[in-house]
């Protein structure tokens, strides 16, 4: 790609903002021209906006950029990827899609709207469909994507290989991290020495996030997998990366080879079309006893790559196996660069 296609960030001076931030620079195919955030931030330089709390400094080529507002008409770019928060984002997003811009959502707001894609690219980039439908039923010169919630990204591409297999019922269990709750995040005094078995609305967006991923598209609109999940989601004292316990059961009858060999074999639509985010592989299994964990796996394939491990069966749903991914990239900002870069493939955003 000869020319750089120019992008925009909602939200950018904000924690996921600054993931955006960081994760898109130097690019192959995109380049932060503009940055948005709330009154208060526009019309100053994004380096005197935002308070960066990322390990290194702020890159040279954003913190010059002038913050503007997140409104339609301000010089944003066609292309403009959504950090904003959910007070807000709903209409934010629905009033740049409504303007022409392609919006790319880390935001949960538009996740489970019936034409609206919630993309993991390795798994259903055939949902993308669904945007012939939003733009007809809305009136839409724009469109919107969204990416899933974090853990339901290591979540649903764990399950990813298995589900030629047919899955039947899906019980988790989420060790998340604290950089999951944003900046401040978790008092220290509450995470410290201690698991709280509590993350609003963690649970719900997981046992209807999965079933929707994994569903299949109909049309106009995507029919769930026909699968039972339920979530316990925990905060724990890890910086990065989110631990998913899973049991599944699974309408044929295979051996523990047969589930091996599924992960080993995994390729996906991202990887096959080597889109510059797209980690190989997206699914990585690790044979050692104790792995995946978040400090040593969490940055396989620049963040992007989910791991997986301790394949074994499961004496009341049938198999059980660990996967962990890195929520602040493959769970968030690193999702959304893919989805772009899998719509720009497909020709649905313009160069």
């Amino acid at each position: 790609m000869d020319r750089k296609t120019p992008v925009g960030v909602l939200g950018a001076t904000g924690m996921v903002g600054q993931h955006f931030v960081n994760f898109l620079q130097n690019h192959p195919w995109f380049e932060i021209t503009w940055v948005g955030a709330s009154d208060r931030s526009a019309g100053k330089k994004y380096s005197d906006a935002t308070n960066w709390r990322l390990e290194g400094s702020m890159p040279a080529t954003v913190a010059g950029l002038t913050v503007s507002d997140c409104n339609p008409g301000t010089g944003a770019p066609d292309l403009v990827f959504s950090a904003m928060d959910a007070s807000v984002a709903t209409e934010i997003e629905r009033a740049f899609a409504e303007a022409g811009h392609t919006v790319v959502s880390n935001s949960k707001n538009h996740r489970m709207e019936s034409d609206v894609p919630l993309l993991v690219p390795e798994i259903n980039a055939d949902h993308l469909r669904l945007l012939k439908a939003q733009k007809e039923r809305r009136g839409w010169k724009g469109q919107i994507v969204t990416n899933p919630n974090c853990s339901t990204v290591a979540l649903t591409l764990g399950l990813a290989p298995l589900k030629p297999f047919g899955i039947k019922a899906v019980l988790v269990t989420t060790m998340q991290a604290i950089s999951g709750a944003g900046y401040p995040g978790v008092p220290s005094m509450d995470i410290m020495g201690n698991v709280i078995p509590f993350i609003g609305g963690e649970e719900e967006k997981m046992q209807v996030e999965t079933q929707k991923i994994l569903g299949s598209f109909a049309g106009d609109h995507i029919v769930d997998l026909p699968a039972a999940v339920s979530a316990h989601c925990n905060r724990v004292a890890v910086v990065d990366g989110h631990t998913v316990a899973v049991s599944v059961t699974l309408e044929q009858a295979v051996t523990k080879a047969d589930l091996l060999a599924a992960y080993r074999n995994f390729d996906a639509l991202p990887q096959q079309k080597g889109l510059p985010s797209a980690p190989k592989p997206a699914v990585l299994y690790l044979d050692e006893d104790n792995r995946p964990q978040p400090r040593r796996d969490a940055m396989r394939g620049n963040g992007m790559t989910v791991t997986v491990g301790r394949l074994r069966e499961c004496p009341v749903l049938g198999w059980k196996f660990v996967c962990m991914g890195h929520n602040t990239i493959r769970g968030a900002a690193g999702a959304a660069v893919l989805n772009a870069e899998m719509m720009l493939e497909e020709g649905l955003i313009r160069r």
